[in-house]
């Protein structure tokens, strides 16, 4: 009897053990990831590739810009994968998250669209221009209207604050931030709007071919990330899945999907670290 009782708890510390052990660890649980709409399809084939590793992707979709990064500081969701460098730092500074990029994405360069006008010299004295008002966008667009010759912008100026730094607005045009979700929407009221490239794809545009002028893909500031929460930074399995990202089959499939929309950017994330002075 005393044999059979030690043999049954030998059993039940074993089932306890082997418990314990699947039920623990990020690597057994599905992994979320948050990301836009203009986004899910490439995640769609990253969660393909890597259900053949044996991680599990579920995709979160989200079509603003503030609600990934809370999500992902109370970790409702593991990951996200939306926006720039430049915003991210910037929107963890002011709100105090505790946030980390681990892997470069792509870069979408942003585009001044029009229904009104076919070029930027058709643009006249006193017209409507509409950019987006999150404070990285602002800048981005202000920055765009500049090197499309619409504006000049106070000398210094990097990016960071709105319409205060226009230092000549030679057309008098009346630049109107709104939400970035909205910025499409102007396209039926004003000359034109500055737009980002998801919400351009969002709202049946080609951000290739549409855009009356277009920022080029060079800037470091602007490259799209993956970010974690600070702890899980070094997370394994999320790094396998910032690797399957980088994948020559993920690379072909934005290229060829996207059609120069997204431009790749396949390096590591210290590739960023000196984005400010880029």
């Amino acid at each position: 009897m005393k044999k059979f009782a030690i043999i049954l708890v030998g059993l039940l510390l074993l089932l306890a053990g082997c418990s314990s052990q699947s039920s623990g660890g990020s690597d057994d649980k599905t992994v979320k990831v948050a990301t836009t709409s203009a986004e899910a399809p490439t995640w769609e084939l990253v969660k393909k590739l890597a259900s053949e590793k044996d991680i599990d992707i579920e995709i979160v979709k989200f079509d603003d810009y503030v609600q990934p990064n809370l999500a992902l500081d109370t970790e409702e969701v593991d990951l996200n994968a939306f926006q720039t460098v430049v915003y991210f730092d910037q929107f963890k500074e002011d709100r105090n998250l505790e946030l980390a990029a681990i892997g470069t994405t792509n870069i979408w360069p942003m585009g001044l669209y029009s229904k009104k006008v076919e070029s930027i010299d058709d643009i006249k004295d006193g017209d409507q221009i509409i950019i987006p008002k999150d404070p990285t966008n602002l800048g981005r667009a202000l920055l765009l209207l500049q090197k499309a010759g619409l504006i000049t912008l106070k000398e210094g100026f990097t990016g960071a604050g709105g319409v205060e730094n226009i230092e000549s607005n030679p057309k008098n045009l009346d630049i109107v931030p709104v939400d970035a979700g909205q910025t499409a929407r102007g396209l039926d009221d004003a000359a034109a709007s500055v737009i980002n490239c998801d919400m351009a794809i969002n709202a049946g545009l080609n951000p290739t071919n549409d855009p009356i002028f277009r920022e080029d893909a060079s800037n470091k500031a602007y490259v799209n990330i993956i970010a974690a929460h600070e702890k899980n930074k070094d997370n394994k399995t999320f790094q396998e899945i910032v690797d399957i990202y980088h994948s020559k089959e993920v690379t072909d499939f934005i290229q060829s999907h996207f059609k120069g929309a997204a431009v790749p950017v396949i390096e590591p994330i210290s590739y960023l670290d000196d984005y400010k002075q880029n």
